[in-house]
Protein backbone atom coordinates (compact mmCIF):
# COMPACT_ATOMS: atom_id res chain seq x y z
CA UNK A 1 0.00 0.00 0.00
CA UNK A 2 1.43 3.37 -0.99
CA UNK A 3 1.48 5.96 1.80
CA UNK A 4 1.98 8.85 -0.62
CA UNK A 5 -0.44 11.60 0.37
CA UNK A 6 -2.05 9.71 3.25
CA UNK A 7 -0.47 11.69 6.10
CA UNK A 8 1.13 15.04 6.91
CA UNK A 9 3.50 16.38 9.55
CA UNK A 10 1.68 19.23 11.26
CA UNK A 11 3.72 19.75 14.43
CA UNK A 12 7.46 19.78 15.16
CA UNK A 13 9.41 20.86 18.21
CA UNK A 14 13.03 20.57 19.30
CA UNK A 15 13.99 20.98 22.96
CA UNK A 16 16.42 23.91 23.29
CA UNK A 17 18.22 22.33 26.24
CA UNK A 18 21.60 20.66 25.79
CA UNK A 19 22.35 19.79 29.43
CA UNK A 20 19.29 18.60 31.35
CA UNK A 21 20.40 18.94 34.95
CA UNK A 22 17.55 18.27 37.38
CA UNK A 23 15.14 17.05 34.68
CA UNK A 24 13.97 13.47 34.23
CA UNK A 25 13.77 11.73 30.87
CA UNK A 26 9.99 11.55 31.24
CA UNK A 27 9.88 15.29 31.83
CA UNK A 28 11.89 15.88 28.65
CA UNK A 29 9.44 13.69 26.69
CA UNK A 30 6.57 15.73 28.13
CA UNK A 31 8.26 19.02 27.28
CA UNK A 32 8.75 18.13 23.63
CA UNK A 33 5.24 16.67 23.34
CA UNK A 34 3.79 19.90 24.66
CA UNK A 35 5.90 21.92 22.24
CA UNK A 36 4.85 19.91 19.19
CA UNK A 37 1.18 20.07 20.15
CA UNK A 38 1.40 23.84 20.54
CA UNK A 39 3.14 24.11 17.18
CA UNK A 40 0.32 22.14 15.54
CA UNK A 41 -2.46 23.99 17.38
CA UNK A 42 -3.71 20.77 19.00
CA UNK A 43 -4.10 19.41 22.54
CA UNK A 44 -3.14 16.08 24.07
CA UNK A 45 -6.79 15.06 23.97
CA UNK A 46 -6.57 15.08 20.16
CA UNK A 47 -3.85 12.38 20.19
CA UNK A 48 -5.00 8.82 19.58
CA UNK A 49 -1.71 7.27 18.42
CA UNK A 50 1.67 7.36 20.16
CA UNK A 51 5.13 6.32 18.95
CA UNK A 52 8.41 6.11 20.87
CA UNK A 53 11.55 3.95 21.02
CA UNK A 54 14.04 2.66 23.56
CA UNK A 55 14.87 6.12 24.86
CA UNK A 56 11.46 6.18 26.60
CA UNK A 57 11.80 4.90 30.18
CA UNK A 58 9.86 2.17 31.93
CA UNK A 59 7.59 0.20 29.65
CA UNK A 60 8.09 2.57 26.75
CA UNK A 61 4.84 3.66 25.13
CA UNK A 62 2.77 2.24 27.99
CA UNK A 63 4.65 4.17 30.68
CA UNK A 64 4.79 7.35 28.61
CA UNK A 65 1.08 7.21 27.74
CA UNK A 66 0.30 7.08 31.46
CA UNK A 67 2.73 9.87 32.29
CA UNK A 68 1.39 12.10 29.50
CA UNK A 69 -2.25 11.27 30.22
CA UNK A 70 -2.96 10.05 26.70
CA UNK A 71 -6.06 8.11 25.68
CA UNK A 72 -4.89 6.02 22.75
CA UNK A 73 -6.13 3.60 20.11
CA UNK A 74 -2.69 2.72 18.78
CA UNK A 75 0.89 2.52 20.13
CA UNK A 76 4.23 1.59 18.55
CA UNK A 77 7.55 1.16 20.36
CA UNK A 78 9.65 -0.03 17.41
CA UNK A 79 13.33 0.22 18.38
CA UNK A 80 16.09 0.60 15.80
CA UNK A 81 18.40 3.20 17.32
CA UNK A 82 18.93 6.61 15.78
CA UNK A 83 16.75 5.91 12.75
CA UNK A 84 13.68 5.10 14.89
CA UNK A 85 11.96 8.53 14.83
CA UNK A 86 12.15 8.67 11.02
CA UNK A 87 10.84 5.14 10.78
CA UNK A 88 8.07 6.10 13.24
CA UNK A 89 6.81 8.75 10.83
CA UNK A 90 6.32 5.99 8.26
CA UNK A 91 4.66 3.74 10.82
CA UNK A 92 2.37 6.58 11.88
CA UNK A 93 1.39 7.14 8.25
CA UNK A 94 0.69 3.41 7.93
CA UNK A 95 -1.48 3.42 11.06
CA UNK A 96 -3.37 6.47 9.82
CA UNK A 97 -3.92 4.92 6.40
CA UNK A 98 -5.22 1.75 8.07
CA UNK A 99 -7.65 3.72 10.23
CA UNK A 100 -5.93 2.82 13.49
CA UNK A 101 -5.45 6.44 14.51
CA UNK A 102 -6.02 9.95 13.20
CA UNK A 103 -3.45 12.09 15.01
CA UNK A 104 -0.14 10.54 16.08
CA UNK A 105 2.48 11.85 18.50
CA UNK A 106 6.15 10.80 18.16
CA UNK A 107 8.61 11.70 20.93
CA UNK A 108 12.31 11.24 21.63
CA UNK A 109 14.28 12.46 24.66
CA UNK A 110 17.27 11.64 26.82
CA UNK A 111 19.91 13.00 29.18
CA UNK A 112 23.17 11.07 28.65
CA UNK A 113 25.28 14.19 29.10
CA UNK A 114 23.71 15.07 32.45
CA UNK A 115 23.97 11.46 33.58
CA UNK A 116 27.69 11.42 32.82
CA UNK A 117 28.20 14.72 34.68
CA UNK A 118 26.29 13.39 37.68
CA UNK A 119 28.31 10.16 37.74
CA UNK A 120 31.56 12.12 37.57
CA UNK A 121 30.47 14.45 40.38
CA UNK A 122 29.45 11.49 42.52
CA UNK A 123 32.82 9.80 42.00
CA UNK A 124 34.74 12.99 42.79
CA UNK A 125 32.69 13.49 45.96
CA UNK A 126 33.42 9.93 47.04
CA UNK A 127 37.16 10.41 46.54
CA UNK A 128 37.10 13.73 48.41
CA UNK A 129 35.35 12.01 51.32
CA UNK A 130 38.00 9.33 51.40
CA UNK A 131 35.75 6.56 50.16
CA UNK A 132 37.11 3.97 47.76
CA UNK A 133 35.47 3.70 44.38
CA UNK A 134 34.23 0.24 43.46
CA UNK A 135 36.72 -1.57 41.22
CA UNK A 136 36.04 -1.69 37.53
CA UNK A 137 34.62 -5.06 36.64
CA UNK A 138 35.52 -7.11 33.61
CA UNK A 139 33.15 -7.31 30.69
CA UNK A 140 30.21 -9.56 31.38
CA UNK A 141 30.07 -12.78 29.46
CA UNK A 142 28.16 -12.08 26.24
CA UNK A 143 24.69 -13.42 25.78
CA UNK A 144 25.05 -16.56 23.67
CA UNK A 145 21.83 -15.65 21.89
CA UNK A 146 23.09 -12.17 20.91
CA UNK A 147 23.87 -12.84 17.25
CA UNK A 148 27.50 -12.08 16.35
CA UNK A 149 28.26 -10.03 19.46
CA UNK A 150 30.22 -12.80 21.24
CA UNK A 151 32.58 -12.92 18.28
CA UNK A 152 33.00 -9.13 18.12
CA UNK A 153 33.50 -8.25 21.79
CA UNK A 154 37.10 -9.55 22.06
CA UNK A 155 38.10 -6.96 19.44
CA UNK A 156 36.65 -4.02 21.37
CA UNK A 157 34.03 -2.79 18.89
CA UNK A 158 33.50 0.72 20.27
CA UNK A 159 31.13 2.85 18.23
CA UNK A 160 33.85 5.08 16.82
CA UNK A 161 35.86 2.04 15.73
CA UNK A 162 32.90 0.62 13.82
CA UNK A 163 32.62 3.83 11.81
CA UNK A 164 36.36 4.34 11.42
CA UNK A 165 36.78 0.98 9.71
CA UNK A 166 34.14 2.01 7.15
CA UNK A 167 35.95 5.29 6.54
CA UNK A 168 39.25 3.44 6.14
CA UNK A 169 37.71 1.03 3.65
CA UNK A 170 36.18 3.90 1.66
CA UNK A 171 39.59 5.53 1.46
CA UNK A 172 41.17 2.29 0.30
CA UNK A 173 38.53 1.54 -2.33
CA UNK A 174 37.86 5.01 -3.72
CA UNK A 175 40.75 7.28 -2.73
CA UNK A 176 38.65 9.35 -0.35
CA UNK A 177 40.76 11.63 1.86
CA UNK A 178 40.52 12.98 5.40
CA UNK A 179 40.36 16.46 3.89
CA UNK A 180 37.25 15.54 1.92
CA UNK A 181 35.56 14.12 5.01
CA UNK A 182 36.50 17.31 6.85
CA UNK A 183 34.41 19.36 4.41
CA UNK A 184 31.29 17.75 5.91
CA UNK A 185 32.17 19.14 9.33
CA UNK A 186 33.07 22.50 7.78
CA UNK A 187 29.63 22.70 6.15
CA UNK A 188 27.89 21.81 9.41
CA UNK A 189 29.83 24.52 11.24
CA UNK A 190 28.90 27.15 8.66
CA UNK A 191 25.26 26.36 9.43
CA UNK A 192 25.65 26.02 13.21
CA UNK A 193 26.97 29.57 13.57
CA UNK A 194 23.41 30.76 12.98
CA UNK A 195 21.82 28.41 15.54
CA UNK A 196 21.77 29.94 19.03
CA UNK A 197 21.20 26.50 20.58
CA UNK A 198 24.09 24.76 18.81
CA UNK A 199 26.76 23.36 21.10
CA UNK A 200 29.58 24.17 18.63
CA UNK A 201 28.96 27.47 16.83
CA UNK A 202 32.52 28.25 15.75
CA UNK A 203 33.14 27.96 12.01
CA UNK A 204 36.01 25.54 11.43
CA UNK A 205 38.34 24.90 8.52
CA UNK A 206 39.50 21.70 6.87
CA UNK A 207 42.83 22.16 8.63
CA UNK A 208 41.07 22.48 12.00
CA UNK A 209 39.39 19.12 11.43
CA UNK A 210 42.39 17.13 10.20
CA UNK A 211 44.66 18.51 12.93
CA UNK A 212 42.21 17.81 15.74
CA UNK A 213 43.15 14.80 17.92
CA UNK A 214 42.79 11.38 16.34
CA UNK A 215 39.97 9.37 17.90
CA UNK A 216 39.97 6.23 15.76
CA UNK A 217 42.05 6.29 12.60
CA UNK A 218 41.11 7.94 10.25
CA UNK A 219 38.43 9.80 12.24
CA UNK A 220 39.49 12.88 14.20
CA UNK A 221 37.68 14.49 17.10
CA UNK A 222 35.95 16.97 14.80
CA UNK A 223 34.75 14.11 12.59
CA UNK A 224 32.59 12.96 15.51
CA UNK A 225 29.20 14.22 16.66
CA UNK A 226 28.53 15.95 19.95
CA UNK A 227 26.71 14.26 22.83
CA UNK A 228 23.77 16.15 24.28
CA UNK A 229 20.59 15.99 26.28
CA UNK A 230 17.23 17.17 25.00
CA UNK A 231 14.92 15.72 22.39
CA UNK A 232 12.11 16.48 20.02
CA UNK A 233 8.60 15.58 18.95
CA UNK A 234 6.46 15.38 15.81
CA UNK A 235 2.72 15.32 15.15
CA UNK A 236 1.48 13.32 12.14
CA UNK A 237 -2.18 13.51 11.02
CA UNK A 238 -4.55 12.54 8.26
CA UNK A 239 -4.07 14.85 5.30
CA UNK A 240 -7.71 15.99 5.64
CA UNK A 241 -7.05 17.12 9.21
CA UNK A 242 -3.79 18.82 8.25
CA UNK A 243 -5.59 21.06 5.79
CA UNK A 244 -7.85 22.38 8.57
CA UNK A 245 -4.94 23.52 10.77
CA UNK A 246 -3.26 26.89 10.57
CA UNK A 247 0.15 25.49 9.62
CA UNK A 248 1.88 24.87 6.30
CA UNK A 249 1.03 21.42 4.95
CA UNK A 250 4.07 19.10 4.88
CA UNK A 251 2.99 15.94 3.09
CA UNK A 252 4.62 12.55 3.65
CA UNK A 253 5.38 11.43 0.09
CA UNK A 254 7.81 8.54 0.36
CA UNK A 255 9.10 6.23 3.08
CA UNK A 256 11.58 3.38 3.22
CA UNK A 257 13.24 1.25 5.86
CA UNK A 258 15.77 -1.57 5.75
CA UNK A 259 18.35 -3.34 7.92
CA UNK A 260 21.86 -4.38 6.98
CA UNK A 261 23.96 -6.88 8.90
CA UNK A 262 26.95 -9.14 8.51
CA UNK A 263 25.04 -11.79 6.53
CA UNK A 264 26.96 -14.60 8.16
CA UNK A 265 30.29 -13.20 7.02
CA UNK A 266 29.33 -11.79 3.61
CA UNK A 267 30.53 -8.35 4.67
CA UNK A 268 30.83 -5.40 2.31
CA UNK A 269 31.69 -2.14 4.07
CA UNK A 270 31.26 0.03 0.97
CA UNK A 271 27.48 0.48 1.28
CA UNK A 272 24.88 1.08 3.98
CA UNK A 273 21.23 0.15 4.46
CA UNK A 274 20.34 3.53 2.95
CA UNK A 275 21.02 1.87 -0.41
CA UNK A 276 17.94 -0.24 0.31
CA UNK A 277 15.66 2.23 2.11
CA UNK A 278 16.30 5.14 -0.27
CA UNK A 279 15.00 3.51 -3.49
CA UNK A 280 11.82 2.49 -1.64
CA UNK A 281 11.16 6.08 -0.60
CA UNK A 282 11.96 7.60 -3.99
CA UNK A 283 9.77 5.09 -5.81
CA UNK A 284 6.84 5.75 -3.49
CA UNK A 285 7.25 9.53 -3.76
CA UNK A 286 7.63 9.40 -7.53
CA UNK A 287 10.69 11.67 -7.51
CA UNK A 288 14.45 11.27 -7.93
CA UNK A 289 17.43 12.59 -5.94
CA UNK A 290 17.72 15.52 -8.37
CA UNK A 291 14.30 16.75 -7.16
CA UNK A 292 15.45 17.07 -3.53
CA UNK A 293 16.33 20.63 -2.56
CA UNK A 294 17.38 19.97 1.02
CA UNK A 295 18.65 16.86 2.83
CA UNK A 296 18.82 16.06 6.54
CA UNK A 297 21.40 13.28 6.83
CA UNK A 298 22.35 11.36 9.94
CA UNK A 299 25.74 12.68 11.01
CA UNK A 300 27.05 10.61 13.89
CA UNK A 301 30.39 10.85 12.04
CA UNK A 302 31.44 12.55 8.83
CA UNK A 303 31.72 9.18 7.09
CA UNK A 304 28.05 8.50 7.91
CA UNK A 305 27.03 11.49 5.80
CA UNK A 306 29.28 10.57 2.89
CA UNK A 307 27.93 7.01 2.77
CA UNK A 308 24.31 8.23 2.73
CA UNK A 309 24.99 10.71 -0.08
CA UNK A 310 26.22 7.87 -2.26
CA UNK A 311 23.71 5.24 -1.20
CA UNK A 312 20.72 7.58 -1.62
CA UNK A 313 21.82 8.43 -5.15
CA UNK A 314 22.93 12.03 -4.75
CA UNK A 315 26.23 10.99 -6.31
CA UNK A 316 27.78 7.79 -7.64
CA UNK A 317 29.47 5.27 -5.35
CA UNK A 318 32.98 6.45 -4.66
CA UNK A 319 32.22 10.05 -5.68
CA UNK A 320 31.13 11.24 -2.22
CA UNK A 321 34.47 12.83 -1.39
CA UNK A 322 34.41 14.99 -4.49
CA UNK A 323 30.71 15.78 -3.99
CA UNK A 324 31.25 17.32 -0.54
CA UNK A 325 34.57 19.06 -1.24
CA UNK A 326 34.83 22.84 -1.53
CA UNK A 327 31.54 23.49 0.24
CA UNK A 328 29.28 21.10 -1.66
CA UNK A 329 26.90 20.84 1.32
CA UNK A 330 26.85 24.50 2.42
CA UNK A 331 23.52 26.26 1.98
CA UNK A 332 23.72 28.96 -0.68
CA UNK A 333 27.03 27.62 -1.94
CA UNK A 334 26.87 23.91 -2.64
CA UNK A 335 24.85 21.48 -4.72
CA UNK A 336 22.86 20.05 -1.81
CA UNK A 337 22.30 22.00 1.42
CA UNK A 338 22.36 19.62 4.39
CA UNK A 339 21.73 19.80 8.14
CA UNK A 340 21.18 23.54 8.22
CA UNK A 341 20.78 23.54 12.01
CA UNK A 342 24.36 22.29 12.40
CA UNK A 343 23.22 18.69 12.85
CA UNK A 344 24.77 16.19 15.21
CA UNK A 345 28.27 17.34 14.28
CA UNK A 346 27.70 20.80 15.75
CA UNK A 347 24.23 21.38 17.22
CA UNK A 348 23.02 18.37 19.21
CA UNK A 349 22.59 14.62 19.21
CA UNK A 350 19.85 14.15 21.82
CA UNK A 351 19.81 10.84 23.70
CA UNK A 352 22.61 9.72 21.34
CA UNK A 353 19.92 9.40 18.64
CA UNK A 354 19.89 11.97 15.86
CA UNK A 355 16.94 10.96 13.70
CA UNK A 356 14.32 13.17 15.32
CA UNK A 357 16.16 16.44 14.74
CA UNK A 358 16.71 15.46 11.11
CA UNK A 359 12.96 15.46 10.47
CA UNK A 360 12.44 18.64 12.48
CA UNK A 361 14.97 20.65 10.46
CA UNK A 362 13.54 19.30 7.20
CA UNK A 363 10.09 20.48 8.32
CA UNK A 364 11.54 23.91 9.14
CA UNK A 365 13.04 24.14 5.66
CA UNK A 366 9.77 23.15 3.96
CA UNK A 367 7.82 25.66 6.04
CA UNK A 368 10.35 28.41 5.30
CA UNK A 369 11.12 28.63 9.02
CA UNK A 370 14.85 27.82 9.01
CA UNK A 371 17.28 30.62 9.87
CA UNK A 372 17.25 33.17 7.03
CA UNK A 373 20.98 32.70 6.47
CA UNK A 374 20.54 29.00 5.67
CA UNK A 375 16.96 28.82 4.41
CA UNK A 376 16.77 27.15 0.99
CA UNK A 377 14.74 29.51 -1.25
CA UNK A 378 11.43 28.00 -2.35
CA UNK A 379 12.13 24.70 -0.66
CA UNK A 380 9.42 22.28 -1.80
CA UNK A 381 11.03 18.84 -1.56
CA UNK A 382 13.13 17.61 1.37
CA UNK A 383 14.58 14.31 2.53
CA UNK A 384 15.48 13.01 5.97
CA UNK A 385 17.54 9.85 6.45
CA UNK A 386 18.59 8.11 9.64
CA UNK A 387 21.05 5.38 10.55
CA UNK A 388 20.51 3.33 13.70
CA UNK A 389 23.28 1.03 14.88
CA UNK A 390 26.80 0.88 13.44
CA UNK A 391 27.76 0.96 9.77
CA UNK A 392 30.42 -1.74 10.14
CA UNK A 393 28.11 -4.25 11.81
CA UNK A 394 24.30 -4.25 12.07
CA UNK A 395 22.22 -1.15 11.46
CA UNK A 396 18.90 0.10 10.13
CA UNK A 397 18.26 2.95 7.71
CA UNK A 398 15.02 4.91 7.43
CA UNK A 399 14.31 7.36 4.60
CA UNK A 400 11.54 9.98 4.53
CA UNK A 401 10.66 12.24 1.59
CA UNK A 402 8.38 15.23 2.21
CA UNK A 403 6.72 17.88 0.06
CA UNK A 404 5.47 21.34 0.99
CA UNK A 405 2.04 21.90 -0.57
Amino acid sequence: MSLNGKACIVGAYEHPIRLAEGLSVMRLHADVARGALADAGLTKDDIDGYFCAGDAPGLGATSMAEYLGLKLRHVDSTECGGSAPILHVAHAAEAIAAGRCNIALITLAGRPRAAMAEAKASAEAAVAAGRKLPPRTALKAPDPDASDLPFELPYGPATQNLYAVVAKRHMHEFGTTSEQLAWIKVAASHHAQHNPHAMLRKVVTVEDVVTSPMVSDPLHRLDCCVMSDGGGALIVTRSEIARTLKRPVVMVRGTGEAPKHAMGGQIDLTWSAAALSGPQAFAEAGVTPTDIQYASLYDSFTITVLMQLEDLGFCAKGEGGRFVADGGLISGVGKLPFNTDGGGLCSNHPANRGGMTKVIEAVRQLRGEAHPAVQVPGCTWALANGIGGALASRHTAATLIMERL
